[in-house]
């Protein structure tokens, strides 16, 4: 594997309650991109929106960072219902098979797979949660992956938690202007602490990240 090579795979929700913070997705992911090129490593994206219409639909898949242009209003129009199981599942299904196609010497060491969302699962047919947690622990634990979840829904959020998404790196955000933006930058900033470590170590939202965010101070504490 490609020490100084990372993947990123953003699983991104374009279902209709979006619509709300629309501009502000927009703005923070080309703010997460910008960013995420002027790293020095070598980097490759995969862009999923996800809506019922939709529900798996690839925009970007294991391309060069650098060739990756910006959203536009034309490239992310929201619409229906959530089936965020189904655009979670095919999206690591989907990526393991394009890891398999590469050469070992050709692999990304480091992966990252973000998941950004603003309501609850609500119309998945092809998998169930079990389905879900069983193929995220599998991949944390014998690939050493690394699963980022965004959202501005609490329900969501304790589901993510379900799914074997770490609390670490779960993150709850406002929905509006400053809350976007701050949830795209934040996760911004620790992938790139990610990309430039020597090690594997997982992200994790730091506590000045969760402070900029009212809705995070909302969550249930971990059980002791």
């Amino acid at each position: 594997m490609k020490a100084d090579y990372t993947h990123i795979s953003i699983i991104l929700d374009r279902t209709g309650s979006m619509e709300n913070i629309r501009d502000d997705t927009i703005g923070g992911f080309n703010t997460f991109l910008k960013d995420q090129k002027s790293q020095a490593d070598i980097a490759t994206l995969t862009l999923v929106q996800f809506d019922t219409y939709n529900p798996y639909e690839v925009i970007h898949k294991f391309e060069s960072i650098q060739e990756i242009p910006e959203l536009t209003r034309e490239t992310f129009v929201p619409r229906a219902g959530t089936p965020l199981l189904d655009a979670i599942g095919r999206g690591i299904n989907d990526l393991e098979q394009s890891l398999s196609q590469m050469k070992e010497s050709q692999r990304p060491l480091k992966i990252v797979f973000l998941i950004i969302t603003d309501g609850q699962e609500n119309s998945s047919r092809e998998f169930r949660k079990e389905q879900i947690a069983k193929m995220i622990q599998q991949k944390q634990e014998q690939d050493k992956w690394q699963f980022v979840f965004l959202s501005a829904d609490l329900n969501a959020i304790n589901d993510a938690q379900e799914y074997g998404i770490s609390r670490k790196s779960s993150m709850a955000f406002d929905k509006n202007v400053v809350g976007t933006a701050s949830a795209w930058l934040s996760s911004s900033e620790r992938i790139s602490d990610y990309r430039k470590s020597a090690d594997l170590r997982d992200i994790e939202f730091t506590k000045e990240d969760r402070a900029k965010q009212a809705t995070e101070q909302k969550r249930k504490k971990p059980k002791s």
